[in-house]
């Protein structure tokens, strides 16, 4: 495989890609279930902070601000308290996702998974019989720690299960799930939006997919990567044979696990000072610098916010809501195809992925701040900014989405590859929570000209990937290194 251009890579092609087994097809998708918790709680927030009944029992000041308001509505939701609603849970994952680290090395990856769920499913059940704000934020912690263990551990999981050149088709189904929960929120939360107790149920129906996927996770066995690093060596045996399929030898394979998981042990540092070392440095990067710039692409700002941002262009309640859900079902779809067409081929390449839509999608956001700042929004206009959302969440689904999570759980060795999970989905939380806490103030203050901060910043982030992220296409896990000595800047800091 030869990728041109300055992350040019010629990768190694591993002995050990085995093949496409039920076994493995199964596993990963009871493993990439996990993404309907997060993406759940991504699509039900924002409805549920625009139901009255809701708003009139925690936040009543909101609605006595709506009622005042006449031309400037993009300050209506503009409260710290109702951002916090949302906020919580993100700096409650950024603990837990450093916390996770230590947790999936000495209790595995499928553990933590089914730990996360637990907890998620306990967070639902306060949300569901919150009686007070106190109730509700403490609720969203739980949850925030239910999603920071299984972001940290999900897309490790399926790195290490799923074969060499069919990771990124696997891995891709983390963000399909999480597409899935972002639609099915935003669909329960238009059948609730109408009913006095319809928030408790959007709320409260979190249990489902925290159930289905702790039963799942209950199911499946661990990565053998894991099983190994907890010396476990015949259950590490058995898990390979099972995805590899049966009449695979999987001795070639599982010799190297051993000794990767051997020089791991026999380092004996701390991982997270480990990380820091020099060599470490193109890892550690690109660990802080994707989930950061993910973020601010605006993605979720917008999927969190959905129904009161097209509240804010000129929909009505219930037109915002439908606003919403066919902006997800726009970026679920496209994640959909997506991986479909990398399954069929194979794998994709991520840098080319990575750099495809971006200034497409800046051009975007640019003109929808353009439509959006008419001084008055028809419905024509309106309609025009949702088509124009669309497009750019489906850009996001067919590039930065899936990688995002897949790119930061393959470039790291095992011994550091759970703490580089651990750090690139805090810096995740850590974003997420700046700019969720900050949005409707930012809204009220910048109006249609937020559209026009995150283009900028999209804009920013394609020349970093253009110049600095590698092609990791098809390189199997013990042989990344070869991404980083071939890079016409990274291999400065991996080789001598």
């Amino acid at each position: 495989m030869a990728v041109g251009g300055f992350g040019g890579v010629d990768g190694p092609v591993s002995s050990f890609n085995g093949k496409i087994t039920a076994s493995v097809v199964i596993t990963c998708i009871v493993a990439a279930s996990s993404g309907l918790i997060f993406g759940y709680d991504i699509g039900i927030s924002g409805g549920v902070t625009t139901m009255q009944p809701f708003l009139q029992k925690f936040f009543p000041s909101v609605l006595r601000k709506a009622a005042e308001a006449k031309t400037n509505i993009y300050c209506v939701y503009d409260s710290q308290v109702l951002t916090s609603f949302t906020s919580s849970l993100y700096i409650a994952g950024l603990a837990a996702s450093l916390v996770a680290s230590r947790l999936t090395a000495a209790i595995g990856r499928r553990n933590t998974m089914v730990l996360g769920g637990l907890t998620f499913l306990a967070g639902a059940a306060i949300n569901g019989g919150a009686a007070n704000i106190a109730m509700l934020i403490f609720g969203r912690i739980l949850l925030g720690f239910g999603v920071g263990f299984t972001n940290q551990a999900t897309p490790v999981y399926l790195s290490e299960v799923a074969p060499p050149r069919w990771r990124g088709a696997f891995n891709t189904g983390f963000q399909f799930f999480i597409g899935i929960g972002v639609v099915a929120a935003n669909c329960i939360n238009y059948g609730t939006a109408k009913r006095s107790w319809g928030w408790r149920l959007s709320l409260g129906l979190a249990v489902v997919p925290a159930a289905i996927m702790t039963i799942g996770a209950l199911l499946i066995s661990d990565t053998p990567s894991s099983l190994i690093e907890r010396g476990k060596v015949e259950q590490a045996r058995h898990s390979l044979r099972k995805v590899r399929g049966k009449d695979c030898d999987v001795e070639a394979e599982l010799a190297e696990l051993k000794k990767a998981s051997d020089v791991a042990n026999e380092a004996k540092r701390e991982p997270f000072v480990t990380i820091f070392e020099r060599q470490y440095r193109p890892h550690l990067v690109m660990s802080i610098a994707i989930p950061f710039f993910q973020q601010l692409t605006g993605i979720n700002i917008i999927a969190f916010y959905a129904p009161v941002l097209f509240q804010s262009v000129g929909f009505g309640n219930d037109s915002a809501l439908i606003a919403a859900i066919i902006l997800g079902y726009a970026f679920a779809l496209v994640i959909f195809q997506s991986g479909d067409r990398i399954l069929i081929a194979r794998g994709a390449p991520r840098r080319g992925r990575a750099l495809a839509p971006r200034v497409g999608v800046a051009v975007l956001l640019a003109v929808t701040t353009g439509v959006s700042g008419t001084k008055e929004i028809s419905k024509g206009y309106a309609i025009l900014v949702l088509v124009l959302m669309c497009i750019y969440a489906a850009g996001f689904g067919w590039s930065w989405g899936p990688l995002s999570w897949l790119i930061p759980s393959e470039i790291f060795p095992i011994k550091i590859r759970s703490t580089g999970q651990s750090i690139s989905v805090a810096v995740n939380f850590a974003t997420t929570f700046v700019l969720s806490q900050t949005f409707l103030t930012m809204l009220c203050h910048f109006k249609y000209g937020t559209f026009l901060f995150y283009a900028a910043w999209i804009a920013s982030m394609t020349i970093f990937v253009a110049l600095f992220l590698p092609e990791t296409k098809g390189i199997p896990l013990d042989s990344m290194n070869s991404v980083w000595e071939k890079h016409w800047y990274w291999r400065r800091f991996v080789s001598g």
